[in-house]
């Protein structure tokens, strides 16, 4: 039986900040840095050149001081707010009322909040109270391309089903000026806030992605990769911490993905932008140029690294420039330490 992915709704956070405007906020709090320089110059070619905000850049939980238990119920209230948005544009998108909903998967991982999510959408959206949850709270980068896994697998195992799928993050809450190894300065620049929310179903709600069965869905967790990317939490605040190892990352696994894919064709990439190295590196693999990636390179341009929200952002956009009926679509993103989630699927016009 097949099931079908709908085109995503994004919602981007209210405050736009540049790569200037960071700059300038680096230079200011770290001026004496023995790297200010070096900084400077990669921030300068990271490949975003905005991204948004919930809260101004001069805020106390973003460049400010605020403690932990002023961070993390902020950071949580303002995905929240997102993902309400981002799910109600879905589905008032494609004709849904919140009582065709059978099933929500939901990821987050920039805030903290239990009950999470998942259960503040079923009160905020009135979905029924039978809704099939899970909620995915440690995925980061990968969480929506995981997501839409457990969204599918879902729809596979019953029939007629409508399952929400929403991603929120607010990387924001990782802006922290105790934090001063240039990667975490990388990451000042490199990360954006949004959610995205879109419906995996048994019937087509319009044009999108058709999985035919279960050998179109792929995860991965690379074996001693535990550190390569981890998040960290102190009073002063949430942390995303990396090793250089990271940087190799996609190359690393990607011979695992062209092993699963056994020699199926991609025509379409949906790749993460967690960077441009990234999206470069997985598009080579894939025997594409980095052209084909567009839409990755686009959102990384023009709003920073999504997290988790990434991968839906990146497929709303190919549905504005939308591929040939038939073409043959890979969603694949990654996350902590360093782990794959992937969808092989085929565009249905």
């Amino acid at each position: 039986m097949p099931v079908h992915i709908a085109r995503p709704s994004t919602t981007l956070a209210a405050h736009k900040v540049t790569t200037g405007e960071i700059a300038d906020d680096i230079r200011t709090h770290h001026p004496d840095h023995p790297r200010l320089g070096a900084i400077l110059r990669v921030l300068g070619n990271c490949g975003v050149q905005t991204r948004y905000f919930t809260q101004p850049l001069n805020s106390p939980t973003i460049n400010g001081t605020a403690p932990i238990e002023e961070r993390a119920p902020k950071a949580f209230a303002d995905a929240l707010v997102l993902a309400e948005s981002a799910a109600r544009s879905a589905l008032r998108g494609h004709g849904l009322e919140p009582g065709d909903i059978t099933g929500l998967i939901t990821a987050h991982s920039t805030g903290w909040s239990v009950p999470n999510l998942d259960v503040h959408l079923v009160d905020r959206l009135g979905l029924r109270p039978t809704v099939r949850r899970i909620a995915l709270t440690t995925g980061a980068c990968v969480g929506g391309a995981t997501a839409l896994v457990r969204a599918i697998e879902q729809a596979l195992l019953h029939p007629g089903s409508r399952v929400l799928v929403v991603a929120a993050e607010v990387p924001s809450s990782v802006y922290n000026h105790t934090d001063t190894a240039i990667e975490h300065m990388i990451y000042k620049a490199l990360f954006g806030d949004s959610a995205a929310a879109t419906i995996v179903s048994s019937d087509p709600l319009g044009p999108g992605l058709t999985i035919e069965g279960p050998d179109g869905l792929f995860e991965y967790a690379l074996p001693g990769s535990l550190r390569y990317y981890a998040g960290r939490i102190d009073s002063h605040g949430f942390h995303f911490d990396s090793t250089k190892a990271a940087m190799g990352g996609a190359k690393t696994v990607m011979p695992a993905v062209l092993g699963w894919l056994d020699g199926r064709a991609v025509t379409v990439p949906v790749i993460h932008p967690g960077s441009r190295p990234i999206i470069q590196d997985t598009a080579a693999a894939l025997g594409l140029a980095d052209d084909d990636a567009q839409h990755s390179l686009d959102t990384l341009w023009e709003e920073g690294n999504l997290g988790g929200v990434s991968v839906l952002r990146v497929l709303e956009r190919t549905h504005d420039k939308p591929p040939t009926a038939g073409e043959k679509a890979l969603i694949v993103a990654y996350g902590p330490g360093f782990s794959v989630s992937a969808v092989h699927a085929t565009w249905t016009a």
